[in-house]
């Protein structure tokens, strides 16, 4: 499926949620690891406000492009955010949304 850039030129964002490990399965503890880089990979809530909204994001992004010491509340850029649409069918049901992506978050 293909995925859609997304501009945060004009947005403030901040860390709602601290960096936690992205599992493929949390029965095993299998980690989810970049298909690309092979960087793990990790999950972070990101309060994004623009134009007088603020929405809450859950975004993915490598270990690698993560900066020490990230806290909820702290400023951050983000490099490379895209947009990308799914759908499953888990047990029976389908179910379908929007995964968010980002290349690395920097410090502001």
């Amino acid at each position: 499926m293909p995925s859609f850039k997304i501009d945060l030129s004009t947005a403030v964002v901040f860390v709602a949620t601290a960096p936690e490990p992205k599992m493929v399965n949390k029965k095993t503890g299998e980690r989810a690891v970049d298909r690309e880089t092979n960087a793990s990979l990790s999950t972070v809530g990101l309060l994004v406000s623009d134009e007088g909204e603020g929405n809450l994001y859950q975004v993915t992004v490598p270990e690698t492009g993560l900066p020490e010491g990230l806290v909820p509340g702290m400023p951050v850029r983000v490099v490379g955010l895209k947009a990308r649409d799914w759908e499953n069918t888990f047990n029976g049901e389908k179910r379908h949304g929007i995964s968010f992506r980002a290349v690395a978050l920097t410090g502001v």
